[in-house]
């Protein structure tokens, strides 16, 4: 006589991040090496990247140099920060653009990523 033994079905779950601040720090640059890399050796081509990837114009970031505080990195930090609910502020965007420039953009790019691709789990256990 055999025996059948069925299981359930595994239990997907989906984490998302609904926090309000970003994901990543202003100098976490190392987190994903293969977008930091690409930003070191090609910031142009990065910029222009990211800026496709938030929605925006592809050559936006290119119009960068034309300002003291460059005006693309900071309109695209905010709607990004919008976008996803992150509170701060124009000031520390600001700051982040004059300041951190490359940072920023891959602290964006970084942030694109994690939101666009949440975490999923699977429950496998047997009862």
């Amino acid at each position: 006589m055999s025996t059948i033994t069925t299981a359930p079905e595994p239990k997907t779950y989906t984490m998302t991040t609904i926090a309000h601040e970003w994901s990543s720090g202003i100098c976490d640059c190392f987190k994903d090496l293969p977008q930091c890399c690409f930003a070191f050796w090609c910031f142009p081509c990065f910029a222009c990247k990211t800026a496709r990837e938030a929605g925006e114009c592809l050559c936006l970031p290119l119009l960068d140099s034309f300002g003291i505080i460059p005006p693309i990195t900071l309109s695209v930090r905010v709607s990004v920060r919008q976008r996803y609910g992150i509170e701060g502020t124009i000031c520390k965007d600001c700051v982040c653009a004059f300041f951190c420039g490359p940072c920023s953009w891959c602290q964006i790019a970084r942030e694109i990523k994690t939101r666009k691709n949440p975490v999923t789990f699977v429950n496998m256990g047997i009862r």
